[in-house]
């Protein structure tokens, strides 16, 4: 019974009571059946010592190769003469360190011009 002032309301009752989202359909199940298929396949490879004494040898050998080189590279820049005041002026010109001076001009063999445009790049 209600009363004069009294509004009956029509409310709808959800199916899912249950408190939980309804279910979307899905669309991309296959796609991880398939990647689960496809690293099925994937096999496991024991590395032999002698392969991974082979590589060893090899990066060493490379960096040996590469650290004389260097070396060699410092000896010859090393031999080229500079001038006093062309390092002065690019470490004033250019705010830099003294020995980044000397290795530009050295590099370019004592062209101050060479040595300021590779600095400024």
């Amino acid at each position: 019974m209600a009363a004069e002032g009294d509004v009956d309301l029509d409310l709808e009752v959800e199916d899912n009571c249950t408190g939980k989202p309804a279910e979307k359909p899905r669309k991309h199940d296959s796609g991880a059946a398939d990647l689960e298929r496809v690293t099925d396949y994937a096999e496991e490879k024991e590395i032999s010592s002698s392969d991974l004494e082979t590589a060893m040898s090899v990066i060493g050998d490379r960096r040996s190769r590469e650290q004389k080189a260097k070396q060699e590279r410092e000896k010859e820049l090393a031999k080229v003469t500079i001038k006093r005041e062309d390092v002065e002026l690019i470490m004033s010109e250019m705010e830099i360190s003294r020995s980044v001076a000397e290795r530009g001009l050295r590099e370019h063999m004592g062209n101050v011009v060479e040595a300021l445009v590779t600095l400024t790049n």
